[in-house]
């Protein structure tokens, strides 16, 4: 080492790092691991985004590895192994507990059949490990069958020193009736390998009926990020205590008749508002609000879809007065013209927009004074203040909040990739746009994300001063339908034009400049730059608007700097995307970008063997393979060694003494 150091300023950090690593022997055979571990191929990642719900799709996704588990199994068994029976191994990884209990009641061998099984699924594990360390296998195995899992992923049955070694460890556990259990725990094991981080790109909220049981899949996974989207932050709004995204969730989970969360997922009592809306609305057949049933609901009777669309107009129009009283509280948000009960002619069934009158379809609104039109009802308030106390007394919400707080973020960076969920507010020249944030605050680009990620936090912090918390809350309408939101970058939200206008001129919503100019990889260069990304192989990924791939539409754009993956999970999209969304898949050869057809039905994998059908695409191919040297994890590995050499230095010129660590 012809290194020079600077001992006495890094003397506190390296005395700290001593009690780690006491002796030169310690600290050298450190330094060799991190070594190796740099030399090893890189993880593999997984994008997804807007799952908007879809909890059995994304499931089966996170359990087949967006078909990777499937390419293993046949490049292992190609030749080997007939089709149906490499469906038969794939389903059993995927869902072991189910896919057994089909097998032993029809099964005549059963043992003879988990002896066979068994080697298979030990050499997809054998497999999917080897690029990691056996430490960190070693990590991802269940305590009960750790030793043993070990043991059959370094012994070869080829091996003829060792051949009767491994039969009998696979003997044995069929002899004392682990085989059950063995079969699931290694099941797990694969799939825990096959993807090492998780990277999701917002909305897991809305629209279909199981985001709570995905943020309950997410509790127990083992690595994921989220960059948040505006699904998210209005769900996080409602926790937080903002009315007016409490009303736009449960008027969302109406609109698309799925409940299941909000009511069985977090205990939201929806009783009183159905109470209030038969008294308020029963005479109205309140028709533009009657729910829209292909999106994966289940199914309802007409009786149950007339009670929907009266809840769904009631907390519609407490909405629209909650945003309302918003918009008047905070002038700097210049969202006076979305103030729309103000623009109703009442005695002619009008609305004055953009200098036009247009006729409205329905104009009964029986809870709506002329003179103060966004004044709620003392009915409507009561209802407010119950369905305010329902969600701020439900415990799951919050930990699901908390979840998706300590996991997420407004961007992230991980290997040069840009993630975020919608947009960048810029300018028409294409230059990052100011964003007044707060009176007298404005930012721009990265600095913009990080101020609002702070404010966010603030909402749920209580050493938050409580102007700050209050403006915090609030806030969280704005980043759901404000302008110049990058969660949103929409001139409107026209969500009221399209329930009573018919007018289509009236429900455009104007993108924002971002939408038109990320075509072009000059911008994505210049807004890559201006978030510190200078790396030549680098990527934007984001989601939020559907890739219409059935009118040809290309998710890779930018000559190919910028990757849009929300392909459409939600089944309310599917008619207009023709596919059911898409998975990035980042290895150490490079980029793959996986397009999935519907999901039929977790019952209908086990069954039948069904999977998901994707058509995988070649994005982007690295000439050599990428190692943990050329990743971010690289760099900490490397400044890690670093540090371990400096202590080295320091331990042979005598500036720390090693520490004798035999036992006396």
């Amino acid at each position: 080492m012809n290194k020079t150091y600077d001992i006495k300023s890094d003397m506190r950090y390296l005395q700290l790092l001593s009690h780690s690593f006491p002796t030169i022997a310690a600290a050298s055979t450190e330094i060799i691991n991190l070594s190796a571990i740099l030399n090893l191929p890189k993880a593999t990642e997984h994008f997804v985004a807007d799952l908007h719900g879809e909890y059995e799709a994304f499931q089966h996704i996170l359990k087949n590895a967006s078909g990777n588990i499937k390419r293993k199994v046949n490049d292992l068994f190609g030749n080997t192994l007939r089709d149906a029976e490499k469906r038969e191994l794939c389903t059993l990884i995927y869902y072991p507990e189910q896919k057994l209990e089909l097998v032993k009641a029809s099964e005549p061998d059963i043992n003879d059949w988990y002896h066979i099984t068994l080697h298979h699924l030990v050499a997809v594990c054998r497999d999917v490990s080897s690029k990691y360390t056996r430490s960190k296998v070693r990590k991802s195995l269940p305590p009960d069958f750790s030793y043993i899992i070990q043991e059959l992923l370094h012994e070869r049955p080829e091996d003829k020193n060792k051949a009767n070694y491994v039969n009998v460890i696979v003997d044995t556990i069929i002899s004392t009736g682990r085989a059950d259990d063995f079969i699931v725990a290694i099941s797990n094991v694969i799939q825990r390998l096959a993807i090492d981080q998780l990277h999701i790109l917002g909305d897991i909220y809305d629209r279909g009926p199981g985001a709570h049981r995905i943020m309950d899949l997410l509790d127990g996974y083992h690595s994921w990020d989220i960059t948040w989207g505006n699904h998210d932050i209005l769900w996080m709004g409602a926790a937080a205590g903002n009315d007016a995204c409490m009303a736009s969730v449960i008027r969302l989970s109406l609109r698309y008749a799925n409940l299941v969360t909000l009511e069985d997922g977090y205990g939201i009592n929806l009783v009183p508002l159905a109470t209030f809306a038969m008294e308020a609305y029963g005479d109205d057949p309140c028709t533009e609000f009657l729910p829209k049933t292909d999106g994966g609901s289940v199914a309802v009777d007409d009786k149950t879809r007339q009670l929907i669309a009266k809840e769904h107009k009631a907390i519609a129009v407490i909405q629209f007065k909650l945003e309302s009283q918003l918009y008047k509280k905070h002038p700097e948000w210049k969202m006076q013209d979305r103030e729309l009960l103000d623009a109703i002619n009442y005695k002619k069934g009008t609305i004055a927009l953009d200098g036009k009158e247009y006729e409205l379809t329905s104009c009964s609104f029986p809870t709506v004074d002329p003179k103060h039109p966004d004044m709620l009802t003392k009915e409507e308030a009561d209802l407010v203040a119950k369905l305010h106390h329902s969600f701020e007394v439900s415990e799951k919400l919050h930990k699901h909040i908390r979840l998706i707080l300590s996991h997420g973020c407004m961007y992230a960076i991980w290997n040069n990739n840009l993630l975020f969920h919608a947009s960048i507010p810029l300018n028409e020249d294409s230059s990052l746009k100011e964003v007044e944030i707060y009176p007298g605050h404005s930012s721009c680009g990265q600095q913009l994300f990080i101020d609002i990620g702070m404010l966010i936090r603030s909402a749920f912090q209580s050493d938050a001063t409580s102007e700050r918390r209050s403006y915090a809350i609030d806030y969280f309408m704005y980043l759901w339908c404000g302008p110049d939101s990058p969660l949103f970058d929409k001139s409107k939200m026209a969500t009221f034009e399209r329930y009573f206008i018919r007018e289509k001129e009236t429900h455009e919503e104007k993108k924002g400049n971002y939408f038109v100019l990320r075509d072009k990889e000059e911008v994505c260069d210049n807004i890559m730059k201006a978030f510190g990304i200078t790396d030549p192989n680098r990527h934007i990924i984001n989601g939020h608007v559907p890739v219409k791939a059935v009118k040809g539409e290309s998710p890779i754009k930018a000559n190919g700097k910028l990757m849009v993956i929300d392909g459409g999970f939600s089944q309310a999209y599917h008619r207009e995307t023709g596919i059911a969304g898409y998975t990035l898949v980042y290895h150490s050869r490079g980029f793959q970008l996986v397009q999935h057809e519907p999901f039929t039905s977790t019952e209908d994998a086990i069954l039948r063997g069904t999977d998901i059908k994707s058509t995988t695409q070649i994005v982007e191919m690295s000439q050599r393979r990428m190692l943990v040297n050329d990743t971010d994890k690289g760099k900490e590995l490397r400044a890690q060694i670093a540090d371990l050499e400096e202590l080295l230095y320091a331990y042979r010129h005598g500036f720390i003494n090693e520490q004798d660590t035999a036992i006396k």
